[in-house]
């Protein structure tokens, strides 16, 4: 299978699991987003998934990552996003 494929299915499993709420998404206290609970990956990086779900995802798969935008009391930001910030079990990083 193509790279592009295993994406697409790593963010469609992504989808399902925030539909199902087994997976959290979280906005991080620099605008990053992360999704906790998110196992099934295949090395696609939260920020990835993100830009493919507000671009071609479910409505309700955005307005789960809106729902985590209004509990944090921020947007994620787009900015911080491109620049690599990223969580590890809730802990916040620059990129690495």
């Amino acid at each position: 299978m193509w790279r592009k494929g295993e994406v697409l299915a790593a963010v469609a499993a992504l989808e399902r699991a925030l539909l199902r709420r087994k997976v959290r998404a979280v906005v991080g206290p620099q605008g990053a987003i992360a999704f906790e609970g998110w196992t099934e990956r295949n090395g696609v990086t939260d920020a990835c998934a993100y830009r493919r779900i507000m671009s071609t995802g479910s409505a309700i798969a955005r307005a789960e990552i809106a729902r985590a935008e209004q509990m944090a009391g921020r947007a994620v930001d787009r900015k911080v996003i491109a620049a690599g910030v990223h969580s590890h079990g809730g802990v916040w990083y620059p990129k690495d």
